[in-house]
């Protein structure tokens, strides 16, 4: 594996003014309540407000608008479980090209919905019986589509990095910044910013404990394929690392962690009660690991991603009525 990282910090700053009036610069909030519970001073990233619900829409968008005009012209495919097919659909649409979505039969209604909404076709597929992977590269190549990943594409990794580069400006200085975690898009992104212009700054990914295929690789020194994790976090169910992400992570990154489902809906409880904020398992997996003690830096100056916001209300209500909620 090369050891020349796919993206930089200049890469960053380009899709950063790439996305300028096309991305929503989401708020970052503050909570005393979240201060006193895990004894430092917090910044939540909030995502769950971005264009589509989720940090997805800056790296698609990035991707696509990087496309020749022949590209764009016979348009993009991807596959995703909710958030990245919605920020692909949008992108296109916005673009002025078509959408193909490779999507998992078990996909929440409501993310299917908005893809569908975005004007994405979708074709959808067993996850835990067939392969993404060669499902879409097979219609990629049948109907000439230019393939946008879902995190391992070098101008993705960007375009979700500038969650990071906005932070720091909001805040100026951190002392650790925590970040959901799946394939590792927003985390290499983050990582590229934060060792660029923050080294100091202790960086920590957060991913389903039922999913640990980031800290399984990390221990190996190389990707690691597991099974593919049945967890309320549906936005981290993939079963590999990315080609692309792994080495940056494996460079830039300090620790990588887990929260547990019950903690996952403990913070999605807390974040609704105390900050009024609705987010998405994936997304609350960074608050997660803070609220459960997985991650302890008292009195320092904490960033904390929020990825998403994407759950419906009947499915939010029940993940925090059910057995998950009351065991939390």
């Amino acid at each position: 594996m090369s050891t020349v990282l796919s993206v930089t910090l200049d890469d960053v700053r380009a899709a950063a003014k790439r996305l300028s009036g096309v991305a929503y610069r989401t708020p970052v909030l503050t909570s005393r309540t979240l201060d006193e519970h895990v004894g430092a001073q917090v910044f939540v990233k909030c995502e769950n407000f971005q264009r589509i619900g989720a940090f997805k829409f800056r790296g698609a968008y990035n991707a696509i608008a990087h496309l020749d005009p022949d590209d764009l012209r016979h348009g993009v495919i991807a596959f995703s479980s909710g958030n990245h097919a919605q920020a692909v659909a949008l992108a296109a649409r916005m673009l002025g090209t078509r959408a193909l979505i490779v999507m998992p039969a078990d996909t929440p209604p409501m993310k299917l919905a908005a893809t569908q909404g975005y004007g994405a076709r979708i074709v959808t597929f067993d996850r835990y019986t067939e392969n993404r992977f060669e499902i879409t590269a097979a219609l990629a190549a049948e109907h000439h589509l230019t393939v946008i990943p879902p995190y391992d594409h070098p101008d993705v990794i960007a375009g979700a990095g500038t969650t990071g580069l906005e932070l720091l400006e909001e805040t100026s200085d951190l002392d650790a910044l925590l970040v959901p975690l799946g394939g590792g898009g927003q985390l290499a992104g983050c990582a590229t910013v934060m060792r660029a212009v923050s080294p100091r700054t202790l960086i920590i990914g957060v991913e389903s404990q039922d999913g640990d295929k980031n800290g399984q690789s990390l221990r190996a020194g190389e990707p690691v394929r597991i099974a593919v994790p049945r967890t309320i976090a549906d936005g981290v169910t993939g079963e590999v690392t990315g080609e692309l992400t792994f080495p940056i992570i494996q460079r830039l990154v300090d620790e990588v962690t887990v929260a547990s489902d019950t903690e996952i809906v403990r913070a999605m409880s807390f974040l609704f009660d105390r900050m009024k904020l609705v987010v998405e398992p994936s997304g609350a997996l960074a608050v997660a690991a803070l609220l459960a003690g997985r991650v302890r830096l008292p009195g320092k100056r904490v960033g904390v991603m929020i990825s998403g916001g994407n759950v419906g209300a009947d499915r939010f209500c029940e993940l925090l009525t059910g057995p998950l909620g009351q065991a939390a």
